[in-house]
């Protein structure tokens, strides 16, 4: 009987912990006796039938490695039907039985419709937004939250040295965790982020309540964060990807412009963007990464799919793909007040 063969792909945004999941899906399948694919950047590798074998031997040494050996894209394949159908055909002539797809809402969102189709697929969530549902944590978020708490500790030092102002923008579309738990660990003066709607006056109010203090100060915004007087995120572009999202950036340049404008406060602008994307994840995120790989194997040797592996409390649990990606979890009231708590 020929063994199973399973599929594994990295779709959207990398992130840190990457490789820890494709080197857990591998020890794991050949425990059960499984073949596994490698699937190169994204659903694209199954539109154009990209794929390499992978072994333990292949994996081995890339736990600590940021980034995908398997490469990314954004990929859509509902795009076109005809891709989809791709997928659908490819699959069959790889010979590969069940797909583990490692990514966020939107890499997740496909394999759920394409699962609706028939293919056979686990999903397992990555995103440093920590924004999927079904999960209290995606692996990823807590690597780039320590990235993002450590530049901001420079920064905040900086910032008291010169007596400046410094803004300090950080990646965070529809969902502020990574802007609310980096700026709280970090001792941030001011943090705004897109489930809180901002008003100019009041942030600079608070700045000026900061510098009058202790001479400086430093505002954490996540890149989709939004004025209430002005719906929608504040960006420099209007282009979208495949998945219809415009590229963010901006609201950390147009923020210190408002402030210095409004104060007279020096203030400068620090763009973190990627850099809280790339390199070594972190302790938490490798064992977490780790284990949602062992769990997306047993889920396919269960015959159990259109599926997501998640953590809730300690436990890996199995929960359906379509609850997964049916909202976007945002930043609870309860980590909201505790943010509330040193900024007043």
């Amino acid at each position: 009987m020929d063994r199973m063969k399973i599929g594994v792909l990295t779709g959207g945004g990398d992130c840190a912990g990457l490789n820890a999941v494709i080197r857990a899906v591998v020890k794991r399948a050949e425990y059960h006796g499984f073949q596994v694919i490698g699937i190169r950047y994204g659903w694209a590798g199954l539109v154009n039938a990209d794929a390499v074998p992978l072994s333990y031997k292949d994996v081995r040494e890339i736990l600590d490695v940021g980034g995908t050996i398997l490469k990314t894209s954004r990929t859509n394949p509902l795009k076109n039907p005809a891709d989809a159908e791709k997928v659908l055909a490819n699959t069959k002539k790889l010979g590969i039985d069940a797909v583990i797809a490692i990514g966020g809402e939107d890499t997740l969102g496909v394999a759920h419709k394409l699962a609706l189709k028939g293919l056979k697929v686990v999903g397992v969530p990555k995103t440093i937004d920590n924004d999927l549902s079904a999960t209290d944590v995606t692996f990823g978020f807590d690597s780039a939250v320590n990235v993002a708490m450590g530049m901001i500790d420079r920064i905040r030092t900086t910032a008291a040295s010169h007596d400046r102002v410094v803004v300090v923008e950080v990646m965070g579309r529809h969902s502020g965790w990574i802007a609310a738990e980096a700026g709280l660990a970090s001792g941030a003066d001011v943090i705004l982020i897109p489930e809180h709607p901002f008003d100019l006056d009041e942030v600079c109010q608070k700045v000026n309540k900061r510098v009058a203090e202790k001479g400086s100060a430093v505002v954490v915004v996540a890149e989709g964060a939004t004025l209430k007087t002005s719906p929608g995120a504040i960006s420099k572009e209007s282009k979208v990807d495949e998945f219809g999202h415009v590229r963010l950036g901006g609201a950390g340049d147009f923020l210190a412009d408002e402030i210095e404008k409004r104060t007279g406060l020096e203030t400068r602008s620090v763009t973190l963007g990627h850099v809280v994307r790339g390199g070594s994840p972190s302790a938490f995120d490798r064992v977490l990464a780790t284990r949602f790989g062992i769990a997306a194997v047993d889920l396919v040797e269960e015959g159990k799919f259109d599926m997501m592996v998640g953590l809730q409390g300690t436990g890996i649990v199995a929960v359906e793909l379509e609850k997964a990606v049916a909202k976007l979890k945002t930043v609870d009231e309860a980590l909201f007040e505790a943010v509330k708590t040193f900024l007043e």
